[in-house]
């Protein structure tokens, strides 16, 4: 898949309380290594989370947060919800879509 380049930016250090969990997602569909923990799929800006105890734990790296979880990551999309960045594909399990048009 291509994205628009404004998408991607370059990747902040580790333990950078500065990127928000939509970058650090695009920034792992982006890298070959994660095919097998999330991957592109489906419709435009589609993907699916194929291991989510590995995503959060990931996400918790990153953020130096040692006790996260899937229930603690599953809580910021839904702000992305609202703001309509990001959303829930229905009837699949852990697969979302961005919302591209509006985070330009």
């Amino acid at each position: 898949f291509a994205f628009p380049e404004w998408a991607y930016k370059a990747e902040s250090s580790p333990g950078s309380r500065q990127i928000q969990l939509w970058h650090f997602i695009l920034e792992l569909l982006r890298q070959e290594q994660y095919r097998e923990v999330i991957a592109w799929q489906g419709d435009y800006g589609e993907f699916v989370i194929k291991d989510p105890d590995e995503v959060a734990r990931l996400w918790g790296v990153r953020k130096c947060k040692p006790h996260m979880n899937y229930d603690k990551l599953s809580r910021p999309p839904r702000y992305y919800y609202n703001k309509r960045i990001l959303h829930k594909t229905k009837g699949k399990r852990f697969t979302y879509k961005f919302n591209f048009n509006k985070l330009v």
